[in-house]
């Protein structure tokens, strides 16, 4: 018997599987299925939500200035909870001031922390925010959730089948299991070993004064190699709001440059131009968004934000031709034909026309800043350039990146997000700042790639034009590999939205884009509401839809997928108009057999084969 079977049996024993008699619809990706009207828990789920919230309280605990929360109000659990921090303090003396219970409300900081009496003195709430919460009854607990968001302080806890939405998405560390209190005793016995083991782990470094966090952060970066080890993530949440004074908005986005690339083609789709010219949602193209975004805040804010088209021979006069329509836009646009203001010009690949080298868009970039653009920029008061991925369709303007940037003194900023691999999980991860290392980070978005990984880079730049001015004549400058931050004073990655990272390679990626599942206001793309799980549906069309004539015609219109978790379509199918699909759904028309969807269906959880299976 392996050791994860006896895990696995040990996790049984607790009756930790056994769900609710409802299950939402966020949680049904943690669950079997039900039996007896109750919702089971996926045991192997479970682990693995446990190993990563006991990997994270285990990495804040080796900061010995690290103070943690309990929250619990179920009479049972208590017991259970004094002893695990009996038994911490007692190891680990220098704890005893850093475990509390819940004692009162974390944003209220105005009132008296204590109270004396004649007798005794009370204590309401820690005299310090803690560095994490951990919850081990999520019920009632509406107002906890809502002042540790607000206060930007991670939260672990328990949550069973029945959590709403509204506040399951607040918790960093979800723990899908049913809350008896033989899995809490379990969840506590194994708090109180990690802590022990980073105690002993520490103390075996020998003695002497414990490193803090920082301390260790500062040491590490100035370690031989280590600088462009790691690279600290922020999560696009965390960033401040742009100022609502608009003179002071104005000031800043006057200060920006976008740099867009024209040199990925659309032949792998049947397209013979380039893919910036698509249509991919009600007629407008990818160079009509970014377009229509800039001209948005240029009208907005009175700024002026300029935009560099580089485009390869083979693209620059359709892109020319193209830009003729916004001759009467309020747009500043500079096309560029690579050749005439590069030095590089070997980076569409030999052997296939149709493949453009995305990942090289920061050689041009800098070819294009060594050609004298750069000095031009500066003198016009440019601090700062967007370097657009020409692959990602939502990549655009974002005032608040730039405003962040701009406070911080950012030099060099990617914009990375969270892969899917790990699902939910891995999204709720992506919600703390901290360090990661490079090998943490790929820059290919197919499924099958990002296994291993936890960050897309998206190859979106935010980089500060002095800075490169700095470096321009040095030859390690190389923007193409998130190694190069290592040059700058200050970089970091921001951790965004799925809806700023959209890229089209594909028509199954057409067809998302297309979809309901996004509508676009201003140039900029937009997410549905209704859309409750945080990842988008994963879209696979077989090769009949390849090409993008085949696509039009074999949907009369796209189906709506707001609910919908996977499709696979293989064979000859065709769909009628105003389909919906959800959860999992499977088309396989066999060979020689044409398969037609009626409209206004919905299919659910459905796997079809031929015509009686609809």
């Amino acid at each position: 018997m392996t050791i994860h079977s006896v895990v696995i049996q040990k996790l049984l024993t607790t009756n930790a599987h056994i769900g609710r008699q409802v299950a939402t619809h966020h949680f049904k990706q943690f669950t079997y299925g039900f039996r007896n009207r109750q919702s089971i828990i996926d045991s192997d789920k479970t682990l693995i939500c446990l190993r990563n919230a006991l990997n994270f309280l285990s990495c804040l605990s080796r900061d010995p200035s690290s103070s943690f929360l309990f929250i619990n109000t179920n009479p049972l659990f208590q017991p259970i909870i004094d002893e695990m921090t009996s038994r911490v303090t007692s190891l680990i003396p220098e704890r005893a001031s850093s475990l509390w219970k819940m004692r009162g409300f974390l944003t209220n900081s105005c009132s008296p922390k204590k109270f004396r009496s004649r007798h005794k003195k009370l204590v309401f709430a820690p005299t310090k925010m803690p560095d994490c919460v951990v919850i081990f009854d999520t019920e009632r607990k509406s107002s906890v959730f809502l002042e540790a968001e607000r206060l930007g302080i991670p939260i672990v806890a328990l949550v069973d089948s029945s959590m709403p939405w509204e506040y399951y998405k607040k918790v960093t560390y979800p723990i899908p299991a049913n809350d008896s209190v033989q899995f809490v005793y379990l969840i506590c016995n194994m708090i109180t070993k990690c802590l022990m083991l980073e105690k002993k782990k520490d103390g075996a470094k020998g003695p002497g004064k414990k490193a803090t966090i920082k301390d260790r952060v500062e040491s590490t970066s100035e370690s031989e190699g280590s600088a462009s080890d790691e690279v600290l993530v922020v999560p696009y949440e965390n960033l401040a709001p742009m100022s609502c004074d608009v003179a002071e908005s104005k000031q800043l986005l006057d200060k920006l440059v976008v740099v867009k690339y024209n040199g990925a083609l659309g032949k792998n789709m049947g397209f013979g131009g380039p893919k910036s010219l698509i249509e991919v949602k009600n007629g407008s193209t990818p160079l009509d968004l970014i377009v229509n975004q800039i001209q948005s805040l240029n009208s907005k804010y009175g700024c002026n934000i300029p935009l560099l088209l580089m485009n390869p021979k083979n693209t620059h006069n359709d892109i020319v031709k193209a830009l003729e329509k916004y001759s009467t836009l309020d747009v500043d646009i500079h096309p560029f034909e690579q050749g005439d203001h590069t030095q590089h010009e070997s980076f569409v690949s030999e052997g296939c026309e149709d493949k453009w080298q995305s990942s090289k868009h920061g050689a041009h970039f800098l070819s294009l800043m060594n050609s004298g653009t750069l000095d031009v920029l500066l003198a016009q008061g440019k601090e700062y350039a967007l370097v657009v991925n020409p692959d990602n369709v939502a990549g655009v303007v974002d005032p608040k990146i730039l405003n962040h940037l701009a406070q911080n003194s950012i030099e060099y900023c990617s914009e990375v997000t969270p892969t899917t691999s790990n699902g939910l999980i891995n999204f709720m991860a992506s919600s703390l700042q901290g360090m990661f290392k490079l090998e943490d980070f790929t820059s290919d978005h197919s499924e099958k790639s990002v296994k291993g990984f936890k960050y897309i880079d998206t190859r979106s730049l935010w980089l500060n034009l002095k800075a490169i001015k700095r470096l321009v004549d040095t030859s390690a400058l190389n923007l193409d590999n998130l190694s190069t931050l290592k040059l700058f004073e200050n970089s970091i990655g921001i951790s965004i939205p799925q809806s700023r990272f959209l890229p089209l390679n594909c028509t199954s990626d057409l067809f998302l884009l297309q979809s309901d599942l996004y509508s676009f206001t201003e140039g900029m793309f937009v997410r549905n509401d209704a859309r409750v799980s945080p990842s988008d549906p994963s879209i696979a069309l077989g090769p009949e839809f390849e090409k993008i004539s085949d696509f039009k015609r074999r949907f009369e219109t796209i189906p709506s997928i707001v609910k919908l978790d996977s499709l696979e379509v293989n064979g000859d199918v065709w769909f009628g108009a105003d389909i919906v699909l959800k959860g999992k759904v499977v088309i396989d028309a066999s060979p020689g057999l044409t398969l037609r969807i009626p409209g206004r269906v919905v299919l659910e959880d459905e796997e079809i084969n031929d015509p009686t299976d609809i």
